[in-house]
């Protein structure tokens, strides 16, 4: 009789074990199920505000090839080739270590994706110094610019186009950085990481937007002395 009654409680903790197991079972299912929904959900309006900015480079490339014309034939200022060629590679350059840094996260490799960031923040930098100081002429120490905003219409088109692009190049190093910091912390894994998804889609396409700006600004038309 002991032995029976014994059995029992033996025989209800099998059974509480295999509901906890199945409850976290479904748990765990369903907290997958949620972070699909949110990363459909999270891509679609990444892709929705890449839409958007569309028109806003669209409309700054309209504006060149429109006000870059004289009689009829397109023109365009007599700038430094290598400058332009330089800064273009540097910029394509970072975006393959910013490939490397998401393939790193995805197969579980930390110091190839630390070291992507790092990599890639430096070289979006090199690219917005190389741009302010032989474009823009910010540090006259350095190089004298004759290109001015308010000069005449070849300075302005190209602040516009050139400062427009460096805001986005600007705010995805700070978001490479706070990136950086998170995965510094322990965040990201091969599983869950769309926060770095989300930086490296941005700045490929900060990259798609100037490989357009590149000859629009460098080659395509007849340069001109301003």
């Amino acid at each position: 009789m002991s032995a029976v009654t014994s059995a029992v409680p033996a025989g209800h903790g099998a059974v509480a074990h295999a509901d906890a197991h199945h409850a976290e079972h479904h748990h765990a299912e369903h907290h997958g199920e949620d972070y699909t929904v949110a990363l459909h959900n999270n891509r679609l309006g990444l892709w929705l505000f890449f839409l958007s900015e569309v028109f806003l480079f669209g409309g700054l490339l309209a504006v060149r090839f429109y006000l870059w014309q004289e009689h009829g034939i397109s023109v365009r200022p007599d700038l430094n080739q290598w400058v332009g060629f330089t800064v273009t590679a540097v910029l394509l350059i970072s975006s393959f270590s910013m490939n490397l840094a998401e393939t790193g996260i995805e197969y579980g490799d930390r110091k190839m994706f630390m070291r992507g960031l790092v990599v890639t923040a430096i070289l979006g930098l090199l690219f917005l110094f190389g741009v302010m100081i032989f474009e823009w002429g910010l540090f006259p120490s350095i190089h004298e610019s004759d290109l001015s905003p308010s000069k005449d219409v070849f300075g302005a088109v190209i602040f516009a186009m050139t400062g427009m692009h460096a805001i986005h190049v600007l705010s995805g190093v700070a978001f490479i950085a706070i990136v950086w910091n998170l995965g510094r912390k322990g965040h990201f894994s091969a599983e869950q990481h769309w926060g770095v998804e989300a930086c490296a889609i941005y700045w490929h396409y900060v990259d798609l937007v100037w490989i357009f700006f590149y000859p629009a600004i460098y080659l395509i038309g007849k340069a001109v002395h301003h």
